[in-house]
């Protein structure tokens, strides 16, 4: 696993959204709407993670590159004011080991989800997309005042990922 920034005095977390979106790219609509790997629907769980990297394979998994190259998104980067607002989840921590990998969440996976985010501000989980990378996930009205945006900018996907045919 890439090793975690805990115990820095700042902890910088990204996310990528459609530009349509950037304006609200805290409000946890979709997980609200549709649930996620880490939340049931109902709950406003947003997905992020600790480089920008993992934040666009993050969304490529779902939409696909050619999206991500046709339709415009914006990269988000923002500050945890707190670092002790946040909880850890290491791979051993996870009941089920299936949960970490790719797959259609399960009921339990998804309230044990529910459970860390009513617990902490913050939660950092191992990443399913990629299994040496973190995901950071809460809930904005649990985190309100907790963190701060840094960056917000175009997103532009190297063409070489949707190439021509």
């Amino acid at each position: 696993m890439t090793p975690l920034p805990l115990g820095a005095s700042e902890l910088v977390a990204w996310r990528l959204d459609e530009a349509r979106f950037a304006g609200t790219w805290d409000s946890g609509e979709g997980g609200y709407l549709f649930g996620g790997r880490w939340n049931s629907k109902g709950v406003r769980a947003v997905y992020s993670a600790l480089d920008p990297s993992t934040a666009i394979l993050e969304v490529a998994v779902h939409k696909g590159f050619k999206t991500l190259d046709t339709v415009p998104h914006i990269l988000t980067a923002f500050r945890i004011k707190d670092p002790g607002s946040i909880g850890v989840v290491f791979p051993d921590d996870v009941p089920n080991p299936n949960w970490l990998r790719p797959g259609v969440p399960s009921a339990g996976q998804q309230r044990f989800g529910d459970d860390l985010l009513s617990g902490r501000a913050f939660t950092i989980i191992p990443s399913a997309v990629s299994v040496h990378s973190w995901n950071v996930v809460f809930v904005a009205t649990k985190a309100s005042g907790g963190y701060e945006v840094v960056l917000q900018e175009p997103f532009a996907l190297d063409t070489r990922l949707h190439p021509a045919t």
